[in-house]
């Protein structure tokens, strides 16, 4: 399999994994991955279908500039979330876009993600929080702040809208975002019940935080999720 057709069957995957995982909001959310050989062009999920229903045939390829450059599909409004971050984070090879549910009752709350599990440990003091607007995100003024506001993390919350997710692979954001919604998860049910004040030392912290973020670590757990999913989906 070539580097282009694999980057667009785990395009496919990621889109089976995210809406297995609850977090398409019907057709609303989007990922994208960077053309491999052309970091200036990246392959998207188009407007109008599920997460789920992503095909060989509707996927678009878009550009730098937010525009399409190949497909016919009708493409997502929000598409500079995608195009503003790959602009600023050459390091960034792909985007997740959703709602999830957890994801988004915390970003409501104001708290900052505390390392209450691994996810938390992942993203506690990494997780920016975009208020400039709840609305969609539809210029590319609007994408270069959410850009701004992810900055060097790897994830940024919009509050009361959704998150921002990018990874050095489809495996790594997706394995990202699902862990985010966890995290957000068990500190909304922890704060429910009363958090106290204990906290494992920074360096504990980080040292869990490096070992979670090795790529084969991403891989492996990313292949068993597309597993899970295609079971559950009798795909």
């Amino acid at each position: 399999m070539t580097a282009i057709a694999h980057a667009r069957q785990e395009l496919i995957h990621a889109g089976i994994v995210l809406e297995h995982q609850g977090f398409g909001d019907m057709t609303r959310g989007h990922v994208s991955v960077r053309v491999p050989g052309n970091p200036a062009h990246f392959f998207m999920k188009p407007h109008s279908i599920g997460f789920d229903e992503i095909t060989e045939e509707n996927i678009l390829t878009i550009d730098i500039e937010g525009e399409v450059v190949g497909g016919t599909s009708r493409p997502h409004s929000e598409r500079y979330i995608h195009s503003e971050i790959f602009r600023v984070r050459p390091d960034i090879q792909a985007i997740i876009h959703a709602h999830p549910l957890h994801t988004i009752a915390f970003s409501a709350t104001g708290q900052a993600l505390r390392p209450l599990n691994q996810g938390g440990a992942m993203f506690s003091g990494h997780l920016p929080v975009f208020v400039e607007t709840m609305d969609l995100i539809r210029n590319k003024a609007q994408g270069a702040a959410v850009a701004a506001c992810l900055g060097a993390d790897h994830a940024v919350l919009m509050r009361s809208h959704g998150v921002a997710v990018g990874g050095g692979s489809l495996a790594e954001a997706v394995v990202l975002c699902v862990m985010l919604e966890e995290a957000a998860r068990i500190q909304l049910q922890a704060s429910a019940i009363g958090l106290d004040g204990f906290a494992f030392p920074p360096e504990d912290v980080a040292a869990l935080r490096q070992k979670l973020t090795r790529p084969d670590q991403y891989q492996v757990n990313f292949d068993y999720l597309v597993r899970k999913a295609k079971r559950a989906m009798r795909l």
